[in-house]
This record gives structure tokens, C-alpha cells and sequence, in this order.
């Protein structure tokens, strides 16, 4: 049996043209299927995509797959007789990891928010032009009759069109009410009834001014600033939900010395289960077996696999590397150690969630202030005058002029101006008040392995000769194992595989094969023979020799460290790895403190004691092991090749495998921060002037209108300058 050529550094790119050779085509929908979800943490092209689906499609009682590129997941529709385990291997024959999610537990609604927000506005848009050009005849003089038409049309179109567009407002003023307490859409709910009342009554006493175009533009500037804010919340979800859905919902129960398919909700403490080779872990328990190897990087984040010997304990989540193990139950449930994770981030994310956001903040003052300012107009005007007519005129008046157009604009115009900057460098903003957190941190924490490290080596292997690398990659080619497919990433475009004949591969040992008359072996150091840990390669009767692959820093590593620290920040690293690879990495990056062989639970309580000491925590990190300490930080960021869990626990994604740009995250929110102070002080300036105006009884309803305009483009244009920011 003889090997392809090297593969390129995307496993399925050369796969492809064979999984394509080889397609049957796409089944039909079958009857009775269930839709199911995996991921796929290794697709990163398009021939990645043809490929996993032209094999899926081969597989009998299986339709409909579809793979998701920036998700990382394959849905399908698999009869109820298909096992999940099927699935995974025909996924690994073709070089994929696969791991299978709950469809249910991740599933969500599509942004029908942000489609109602925009439909609002474009209704308010619409209606407010036209009012205005019913408008222009009343300001070229139209009187009498022809004026109180107009009017008339201008109720029919404003009417409607307020109580359709202004809903968003309505029933958040009425939500706040109902608690007693007042929010920034208390003030803008009354200037716009308000304003239509007072229209309406003029209109039908055929009175000389109407102001729905006034109500009407409130409506769509401040629908402008709720839509902005809406899609700088849209990406958020929830990681605990994504930990929840990593859960195994299946298992082998053995009943009688025969394993028995039931479901993870019916295991008890003190069962024994079966775990066959690449399936992860149902429960916490104690291995039965005498050996097992494990990969742990779920809790640890360290990259190399892990040899167990019975009587060890294993907990939910991680994935068995070798031979099928059996183990007995210690915790099922709630009380597993993936649960447990999940719980601390779901504490977290709420935590996150209480941050009080700068506009929020604003219009806790400012609220009640408006409120009690249109009061004071509207009983001072009428103890001077007695006309209360004008006296209402005056108090719409100043609820328009002082209403928060240009505070309800003053973060969302900024943040989408930011996000739009950083998503252009390679940085996609998922949380509402990233920013703003982010502005304010002082502390960057990273973890090694998978965040400031790669796998993989710029040459072959130290020491070795073209010949013997190329006989490693050829071994390394003829196996799924994830130290394998990592070799031939950091192999396979610096050497060409050696033929090779009568492969073998023994599940949790390694791989043995022929090559010009002798037995070459690629795997652990007892089946090569040799003592230690690692991967060691045999070639015939010479010593055999290790064969590990070294990590290198990820591209721009060096540039964002130097970044942060020219910025006044103190860097960490936090890792599950060894000391020795952590300091080497540390050393290599200017970088003094670090924290190693650090697990789940101990990297979220070490940011929780940070925080306890006053500091604003930024966490970088990539697994499953940093989500709870992603979601407890004061910001977070992950790059794109993290897990789901990982990602969604995230504020923000790196969606560029080089981190040169990652100091120009902070700049940009520091920046936004200060413009949208800033902002806050036009606002501020504004309404100093035009208040007094509005007091005097000198600004009608619309000149109030026009002017409340000018402030909210004027706030418009200042927060593009953050895409200034470098």
C-alpha cells in the first residue's frame, strides 16, 4: 500500500478532488429524520466544505448536509438507525475532527429585531418626506381652507405612521412606568405623543401650525440610534448555552458484560460505560481500564495527549485518544465537571451583563431632569399668561428641543463607526458595551497554546534528515490521530512522503508500515520502543528519536505584546501547559509573569482575584478550559480558530490568524470612549443654547424639531472620526 503526495496545510483541499470523484450525489429528504449538528473545528476553505459533504452525502440514511464555514458546523438529517459514531468516522476518514452539538440547545431565532427596527424606520423615513413636502405649501403661505387640507392629509399620514414606527418607544417607556422608575424613552414617548396630540388639535381648530413632521423626524432619528445599538448587540450569545450543546447525549451502559445505547440523562453513580475510541467522555468518573489516552486540552488547554492508568479520574469532556476504555461513574448530571463550567460561565455572562453601558448611565440623570424641566415651562407659562395653549406649545417644545436624539446617537453612531473600523483589521465586535470595557482595561491576560502559540515548525524536524522527515510525514498521512495531522500541516510543504507499504495503525499506540525492507514506526515511546513521553519515530534497528513538533509563536505575537505595553498595560500568561514551554513563550515575548498548569476552574478564579484587587482583566484565549475566565473578564477576545463555546463567550473575535493588529483593538476603544464623551458635550452644548430659547417661548414644535436634527448629524459626523485611530 503506497501514500499520495503531502497534503496541503487544509487537510480536505487535497481530498477533495477525490471525495468529488467518488460522489454519489445528494440523497433525497428522508422520512422521519432527525436534524443534526456537528462541529467541525478543522473546515477552513471552500474545497473543505465539498468535501465533507460530498462524503456525508455517500453515507446511507443521511441527506441534506450543509456545512457552515464561519460557524464551523454541518447540519443534517440522519434516520433514527444512524449512529452518531457513523458519522464521525466517515468525517475522520477524510481528515476531520468532528464533535456532535445539541441542534436544540444552540438553536436560534433569525434577527427578526433587527428586520422590525429596520421596517419601523423606513416607515418613519417615508412618512416624514412626505409630510414635509405637505409642509412646504403651509411655509409658502397657504391659508384657510387649502391649510387645514393639508393638515388633515399630513394627520392621516402621521398618525398611523407614529403609532406603527414609535412602538419600540411606547412600550419601553410603559414597561419603565409600570416599576415606577424612568428611562430615556419616557421623555421621547411623551415629546412624541405630545406633539401629535397638540397637532391634531390644531389641526381640527384650524390652527395656524401643525407639528407632525416634527413628531415624525423625532420618530426616525431616534430609530436611526435604536438600530445602531441593535446591531452592535446582534452577534451576542450565549456560551453557556454552547458548553451545554458540547454535552455527549448518548452513551454505552454495560448491562450484563454487553454495552447497551441509553441516553446520558439515564446514567447513575456507579455505572460502568463503555467510551470507544474519539468519543468524548459522558460523565466524571474513575477509569476501569488499565490505560487510557486522553486528550484533555477541554480543562487543561495543553496540546499533548495524556496516558491514564486505571483508577485515575476522568471527567466529562474529554475525548478518548485510544483503545476503548471503560470507566465507572462518579458524577453524572448537573454535578459533572462540564456542567460546573458551564454554570461558572453562565454566572459570569451575567455579571458582564449588569455592566451599566455610558449612555445608560447618561440617561439616568438626564430622564428625569427633561421631565421636570417641561413642567416648570409649562406652569410657569401659564401663571404668567393664563393662555394654556401657548403654555403647552412651550412645554412640546422643550420635551423636543431637550429630547435625547443626540444622546440616544451619542454611543451607537461611535460603536458602529468603531466595530466597522476594527471588523475592516480583522476583529469582529460581538458585545454591546465591548468597547467601552475594553477602554477602560488594565490588565491583558493571555493563554499559550492555540493564542499566542501555533502548532507546527518553520523546518523538518531538528535533526533529521530530508529522508527520515519524509518517511514521519508519510506515517503521520496514513492516520486521523491529531499529533499526525499536525505534522503533516508542519511537514508537508518542506518534504515529499516516502512510499510506504503494509500500514498499520494500533488505536492509542501509533502506526508501523514498511518502507525499502524495514518496519518504520510513528507513536508513543513504548511502541517504538523508547523511554519518555511524546512522539518518537523508528526507522529499522537505528535509535529512535523524537519526533514532537515544536510550537512557534502565532504570526504578529511579538508586535501586539509590544502594542499593549506601549499602552500602559500589564500582560500576563495563563496556561494549563508545562512551566518550561510556558516560560520559553514568555522569554520569547518580553513578557515576566506566568501562571502554568492552570485548569478551568483555577484560570476563573484567578481572574475573579484580579478583579477582587481592582483590576479590568482583557482575557485572550482559544479552548473550552478559557470560556469561564472569558466570560468573567472585564473583555475578552478570542481568535477565530477557538471553539464555539470559546468564541461566543468572547466581546470580540479575531477573525485574522495574525494578531499584528490587536494593540489597535484598545486604541480604537479608547478612542470611541472619548468621542463619545465628546458627544455627550455636544449634546450638552446644545441644549445650554437652545433650551433658554425654548424656555422663552421663542422656538415653536418645529423650529424645536429642526434644531434637535442639527445636533443628532452634528454627533453623526464626530463619531466617524474614530476610524482616524491607529
Amino acid at each position: 500500500m503506497s501514500l499520495a503526495p503531502a497534503p496541503s496545510a487544509c487537510p480536505a483541499c487535497a481530498a477533495a478532488p477525490l471525495a468529488q470523484a467518488a460522489s454519489k450525489g445528494a440523497q433525497s429528504a428522508l422520512d422521519g429524520c432527525d436534524e443534526v449538528l456537528f462541529a467541525l473545528p478543522k473546515v477552513h476553505c471552500a474545497a473543505c466544505i465539498s468535501t465533507v459533504e460530498t462524503r456525508l452525502n455517500e453515507l446511507a440514511g443521511v441527506a441534506e448536509p450543509r456545512v457552515n464555514l464561519s460557524l464551523k458546523r454541518v447540519s443534517l438529517k440522519a434516520a433514527p438507525w444512524v449512529e452518531e459514531e457513523t458519522i464521525i468516522a466517515a468525517l475522520a476518514s477524510i481528515g476531520f475532527e468532528a464533535h456532535p452539538l445539541d441542534a436544540a440547545t444552540i438553536g436560534g431565532a433569525a434577527d427578526r429585531a433587527g428586520r422590525d427596527l429596520l421596517l419601523r424606520l423606513a416607515v418613519a423615513g417615508f412618512a416624514m418626506m412626505n409630510v414635509m413636502l405637505l409642509s412646504v405649501a403651509v411655509w409658502s403661505g397657504a391659508t384657510d381652507a387649502t391649510r387645514d387640507v393639508f393638515h388633515l392629509i399630513s394627520a392621516l399620514i402621521a398618525v398611523p405612521a407614529v403609532g406603527f414606527s414609535a412602538q419600540p418607544f411606547f412600550i419601553n417607556a410603559l414597561s419603565a412606568l409600570r416599576v415606577r422608575r424612568l428611562n430615556m424613552d419616557v421623555p421621547i414617548s411623551l415629546a412624541i405623543v405630545l406633539a401629535v396630540g397638540m397637532s391634531l388639535f390644531e389641526t381640527f381648530q384650524s390652527g395656524e401650525n401643525a407639528y407632525f413632521d416634527a413628531a415624525l423626524s423625532l420618530t426616525f432619528f431616534l430609530l436611526i440610534g435604536r438600530y445602531l445599538d441593535h446591531r452592535t448587540r446582534a452577534s451576542a450569545r450565549s456560551a453557556a448555552s454552547e458548553l451545554a450543546a458540547l454535552e455527549v447525549h448518548r452513551a454505552q451502559r454495560i448491562e450484563d458484560g454487553q454495552p447497551v445505547a441509553v441516553r446520558v440523562a439515564d446514567l447513575a453513580i456507579g455505572d460502568h460505560i463503555l467510551v470507544p475510541h474519539g468519543m468524548r467522555i459522558p460523565v466524571d468518573g474513575v477509569l476501569s481500564s488499565d490505560s487510557a489516552q486522553l486528550d484533555r486540552a477541554f480543562l487543561t488547554g495543553e496540546s499533548a495527549v495524556q496516558v491514564l492508568q486505571a483508577g485515575d479520574n476522568v471527567r466529562a469532556g474529554e475525548v478518548n485518544m485510544g483503545d476503548p476504555v471503560t470507566l465507572q461513574a462518579t458524577a453524572v448530571g448537573q454535578d459533572t465537571t462540564l456542567r460546573q463550567i458551564a454554570a461558572l460561565v453562565e454566572t459570569a455572562e451575567g455579571g458582564r451583563n449588569s455592566y451599566t453601558a455610558l449612555a445608560d448611565r447618561a440617561a439616568a440623570i438626564y430622564a428625569p431632569a427633561v421631565h421636570l424641566l417641561a413642567f416648570a415651562a409649562f406652569v410657569g407659562w401659564a401663571a404668567i399668561g393664563g393662555d394654556i395653549r401657548f403654555a403647552l406649545n412651550v412645554a412640546i417644545a422643550v420635551l423636543i428641543i431637550t429630547c435625547p436624539c443626540a444622546l440616544g446617537l451619542a454611543v451607537p453612531a461611535v460603536a458602529t463607526a468603531a466595530i466597522g473600523k476594527l471588523f475592516g483589521h480583522g476583529f469582529l465586535v460581538k458585545h454591546a458595551t465591548a468597547l467601552e470595557r475594553i477602554a477602560e482595561v488594565d490588565t491583558v491576560i493571555f493563554d499559550k497554546t492555540g493564542t499566542l502559540t501555533m502548532p507546527g515548525q518553520t523546518r523538518p524536524l531538528a535533526g533529521f534528515s530530508q529522508t527520515e522527515a519524509g518517511v514521519a510525514l508519510a506515517l503521520a498521512q496514513a492516520s486521523n490521530h491529531p499529533v499526525s495531522q499536525a505534522l503533516c500541516r508542519a511537514l508537508g510543504t518542506q518534504v515529499s512522503a516516502e512510499q510506504l507499504h503494509d500500514i498499520t495503525e494500533l488505536p492509542g499506540q501509533g502506526i508501523q508500515a514498511n518502507w525499502q525492507g524495514k518496519t518504520v514506526r510513528l507513536g508513543q515511546a513504548g511502541f517504538v520502543g523508547a523511554r519518555g513521553a511524546g512522539t518518537w519515530l523508528k526507522i529499522g534497528d537505528a535509535p529512535a528519536r523524537r519526533a514532537d513538533l515544536s510550537e512557534r509563536l502565532r504570526p504578529g505575537a511579538v508586535q501586539a505584546i509590544a502594542a499593549l505595553k506601549a499602552q500602559g498595560l500589564h500582560v500576563e500568561i495563563l496556561t494549563g501547559d508545562a512551566p518550561d514551554p510556558a516560560h520559553s513563550v514568555a522569554s520569547q515575548l518580553g513578557i515576566t509573569t506566568v501562571h502554568s498548569r492552570i485548569e478551568a476552574a483555577q484560570k476563573h478564579a484567578l481572574i475573579e482575584d484580579a478583579k477582587a484587587r481592582g483590576a479590568r482583566v482583557l482575557m485572550v484565549g482559544d479552548g473550552i478550559n478559557d470560556t469561564a475566565a472569558l466570560a468573567a473578564a472585564h473583555a475578552s477576545i478570542a481568535p477565530a480558530s477557538a471553539l464555539d463555546a470559546a468564541r461566543t463567550a468572547a466581546d470580540i473575535v479575531a477573525l485574522d490568524a495574525d494578531f499584528t493588529n490587536l494593540g489597535l483593538v484598545v486604541a480604537v476603544a479608547r478612542k470611541s470612549t472619548r468621542l463619545s464623551k465628546q458627544n455627550f458635550g455636544i449634546a450638552l452644548c446644545y441644549n445650554l443654547i437652545a433650551v433658554p430659547i425654548a424656555l422663552a417661548g421663542l422656538a415653536t414644535p418645529l423650529l424645536a424639531a429642526l434644531a434637535m436634527s442639527s445636533s443628532s448629524i452634528t454627533v453623526l459626523l464626530n463619531a466617524m472620526r474614530v476610524r482616524s485611530a491607529k
